[in-house]
């Protein structure tokens, strides 16, 4: 089946013009420079006019909640709203019900994926304690990459124990799989919290959370993930940047297409609120680590611009409403934003922080850079056909009734938005068009490292 859409503003590999784009069954063919095409010669032509027309969004970074956790959200759910956001694939994380350390976890997500997921999807194995040894027994083009909490986590995942850090560096050095870290260090966050709820009671109001986990926390715990990682040499990727200082840590890049072997991710939520957001949002924007202040904010946004922030990812965790209620200690931290991240980073672009060429690169090139994603994360010949179609048109506001997303809120709502998502391809299929999904289609698993 060919399709051709034609008529809009391509966005890709840091330029913008107007072109057509076609696509036969699930690859591109062509990408030609110019105005006009023949509408005869296609089995669907997308007239793409007033629009700009970039590769889809890979979001590296989701806790789709499945298994174990589907009152909250499932694979269904989540990738409807990924679909609805202009995202073609996701990496989800191992911190499920099992956790995702053993091969045979891994394996039931795979399914997982095939039965339900509308879009694209790929999953991190979790390191533990004790499972560095497993990771020679993956299979190295279905993974992205290991996921590391190091410290501020729950259960065996949890790893800061000295002897274990090192274990699982030197492991993913020798394995040359990509290393992604969560970092706070727990015994900063635990002796904050004993004091804060010393001061104030069991539950200490949500505007001390950016203290307790506190800005000292992830530095120290970012400071030795990167002195570790220059020891055993390491490609090492810190998820959901939060602070100015953990900034420092990286240099600012200098080639788009050579990424340092050092990487920082930066998430909606500490690129959208500081800390003057909890006294109107509450714990509804409680995440880990937290949301701070408006100078931590305004750096992360310039570290977009000038490298030191890799890529954008959203760090979507959904939550019942009923477990988001209280305070510091008792609220759950994590919110939905994957359906929002690409209308929010259009508005950023709106407010002259990045340039619409730079987004694509933080959501689309950089990741697929990031973890050798083969075939995606590019508009070019022979490449997969996941496009996301986006236009400017009048301000359409958050409402539960837009929200896709199982839990059915969001720290946006009431929110207005100028720019649409107006249709999504996954593999030259069209998955979403103007507010309908495509239920019946399934996404393929992201394949890496083919070309090695």
């Amino acid at each position: 089946m060919r399709t051709i859409i034609d008529g809009g503003r391509v966005v890709n590999e840091s330029r913008s013009f107007v072109g057509t784009i076609v696509i036969d069954d699930d690859r591109i063919t062509d990408i030609i420079e110019g105005t006009y095409l023949a509408r005869g010669n296609c089995d669907k032509f997308v007239d793409a006019t007033g629009c700009f027309v970039i590769p889809g969004v890979i979001d590296e970074h989701v806790h789709f909640r499945e298994p174990g956790l589907t009152r909250k959200a499932d694979i269904a759910s989540e990738s409807r709203a990924a679909a609805a956001g202009g995202v073609t694939s996701f990496f989800d994380m191992p911190n499920t019900i099992p956790q995702t350390t053993t091969q045979d976890a891994l394996e039931a997500k795979f399914q997982l994926g095939a039965s339900e997921s509308r879009v694209n999807y790929a999953f991190f194995f979790g390191a533990s304690r004790d499972n560095s040894p497993s990771f020679a027994l993956l299979d190295r083009t279905r993974v992205p990459g290991i996921k590391l909490f190091m410290g501020a986590s729950t259960g065996n995942m949890q790893v800061d124990r000295e002897e274990s850090l090192h274990t699982v560096f030197k492991t993913c050095a020798d394995l040359q799989l990509p290393l992604m870290t969560h970092c706070e260090d727990s015994a900063i966050v635990n002796h904050n919290m004993a004091e804060a709820k010393q001061r104030y009671g069991d539950d200490p109001d949500i505007s001390l959370h950016p203290v307790i986990r506190s800005a000292e926390a992830c530095y120290a715990s970012s400071l030795l993930a990167v002195g570790l990682a220059h020891k055993y040499g390491t490609q090492l990727h810190i998820a959901h940047i939060s602070t100015a200082k953990e900034l420092e840590l990286f240099e600012p890049a200098t080639s788009s297409e050579h990424l340092p072997c050092i990487t920082g991710e930066g998430v909606i939520a500490h690129l959208l609120f500081s800390d003057e957001d909890y006294k109107l949002l509450g714990p509804r924007i409680k995440c880990n680590p937290s949301v701070k202040s408006d100078f931590d904010r305004e750096a992360l946004r310039h570290a977009l611009t000038d490298g030191r922030i890799t890529a954008v990812g959203t760090d979507h965790a959904p939550h019942e409403e009923k477990d988001k209620l209280g305070g510091s200690a008792k609220a759950a931290s994590g919110m939905p934003m994957i359906q929002f991240s690409l209308v929010t980073m259009l508005g950023l672009v709106e407010d002259g922080v990045l340039t619409i060429e730079r987004l694509v690169e933080l959501m689309a090139h950089n990741p697929a850079r990031l973890f050798s994603v083969s075939d995606r994360g590019f508009l070019r010949p022979g490449y997969k056909a996941d496009i996301a179609i986006v236009e400017k048109g009048n301000s359409w506001t958050v409402t539960r009734e837009v929200i896709e997303s199982k839990c059915k809120w969001s720290p946006l709502e009431g929110r207005q938005f100028p720019w649409h998502i107006r249709q999504t391809l996954c593999n030259g299929h069209i998955v979403y068009d103007r507010g309908s999904i495509d239920d019946d289609y399934r996404g393929e698993p992201v394949r890496f490292r083919l070309t090695e």
